[in-house]
């Protein structure tokens, strides 16, 4: 599913919930906020809990060697960060 795809099916339930027009763009503003809040609070304190959906955390990979798969050459791959996510029990349970 796109980003696009999500703000309409949202968009079309919230306005039949809400009984009024909730706008594409209202949409887009609130799920892009949400994101970026999400980012920030996992960059800054490590990790991001949202109850019934799941928590996201930073995790640290080390450095390490790979290669290259066009030439076999050996290289070096710097230490990073990334976030990882665990669905919540009740995210799974709807599975």
């Amino acid at each position: 599913m796109t980003k696009a795809e999500l703000i309409e099916k949202i968009s079309k339930a919230t306005s039949k919930s809400m009984k009024t027009e909730v706008t594409k763009k209202t949409v887009d503003t609130i799920l892009t906020e949400a994101f970026s809040t999400i980012g920030k609070t996992v960059k800054k304190e490590g990790k991001q809990a949202i109850p019934g959906f799941g928590t996201f955390s930073l995790t640290k990979r080390a450095a390490r060697k790979g290669r290259n798969p066009q030439t076999g050459e050996e290289i070096k791959i710097k230490a990073s960060k990334s976030i990882k996510f665990k669905p919540s029990s009740t995210l799974k349970g709807t599975l």
